[in-house]
């Protein structure tokens, strides 16, 4: 049996030799950590159906008894382990060291200005993304999670938490829907003003390539989960075939792709979004502008700060490459 105490950035050793039980202390910094996402960090590379997997047999034991998947754990718990084979260390080369434009920063938190086309994390064959390379650019950080996600085409606000109490209590916020989070998103077409209030559920699933899909289903569907969106009009350009509408849009819930499936769904795909757009209109408007990106931006977010209560309220300023598509 082999024990180890967990800290922020502990990783586990790669081994060829039979697997074995073992027990994991948890430590202060991972206070407050639901059990699977403490797991999948220190299980780096095992798959994350095995480890929920091994949580739901029960398999995995929390302070001697089984926990839920959502269990939260403190310091000095212990976590037993099954036995499982850990990957071999990746030889790959480290993340390239990136700085971002930061909007805010403190000992608890990091808000930065995330350009579009960069992925928030590495995976599904992105090498390393905004966490990996702000790690690999502050080497002395002692804890550096994100808190909350963005789409890989999606700009703006992201925010990023510099202790675990920091990250748990933010997280919090953004589960019980205490944040407030208003994108810019630019439409084809001419918005409806009496359209304001976006209520209808979405299904996330995979297409016929396997890729993550997300579409609207009926409010009653088994699988579906109500969404809310609101949309105020911001500014209209454009005329007839031309037209397109600057949109405020605010979450009231959180689900993926929620705004591009919304906003889609109602006749007014955003431009540029490769997924649920127009693609024959996103070519056409990129080659008169010159624009290769998806207009969404996440342009303001506004929270309570984990360790004095104030509320926050950051903003990014629209990028050039968007900005220059309206009128000074």
């Amino acid at each position: 049996m082999e024990r180890q105490i967990i800290g922020a950035k502990a990783r586990p050793k790669a081994t060829t030799d039979a697997p074995a039980v073992r027990h994991l202390t948890v430590d202060a910094e991972s206070a407050g950590q639901r059990l699977d996402n403490f797991l999948l960090r220190v299980l780096k590379g095992v798959p994350k159906t095995h480890v929920y997997r091994v949580i739901r047999s029960g398999e995995v034991r929390l302070n001697k008894g089984r926990a839920q998947a959502d269990s939260r754990v403190a310091e000095g718990d212990d976590v037993r382990v099954p036995p499982m084979r850990m990957p071999e260390l990746s030889t790959a080369p480290p993340a390239p060291a990136r700085e971002f434009p930061v909007l805010f920063e403190d000992e608890h938190l990091l808000a930065i200005a995330k350009p579009a086309g960069v992925a928030v994390h590495g995976g599904s064959g992105v090498s390393s993304g905004v966490i990996e390379q702000l790690r690999s650019s502050r080497p002395a950080a002692r804890f550096l999670e994100l808190v909350h996600r963005l789409d890989k085409e999606t700009s703006g606000v992201l925010l990023l938490a510099k202790k675990r109490s920091a990250l748990t209590a933010l997280q919090d916020q953004f589960r019980s829907r205490d944040t407030g989070k208003t994108y810019a998103a630019l439409v084809f077409g001419a918005w409806p003003d009496k359209l304001r209030v976006i209520d209808q559920a979405l299904h996330k699933g995979l297409d016929a390539q396997g890729e993550r899909h997300v579409r609207v289903v009926a409010a009653d569907h088994a699988d579906g989960r109500r969404s809310i969106t609101l949309v105020k009009v911001a500014q209209r350009l454009g005329e007839g075939t031309d037209a397109v509408t600057l949109l405020d849009v605010t979450l009231k819930t959180g689900r993926t792709h929620q705004i591009r499936v919304h906003l889609a769904s109602h006749g007014h795909p955003i431009v540029g979004d490769p997924k649920y757009g127009d693609f024959a209109r996103n070519k056409a408007f990129a080659r008169e502008h010159r624009f290769e990106r998806m207009f969404l931006h996440a342009r303001q977010l506004a929270f309570d700060h984990p360790a004095s209560g104030e509320r926050i309220t950051l903003t990014a300023p629209l990028p050039a490459e968007c900005a220059k598509l309206l009128p000074p």
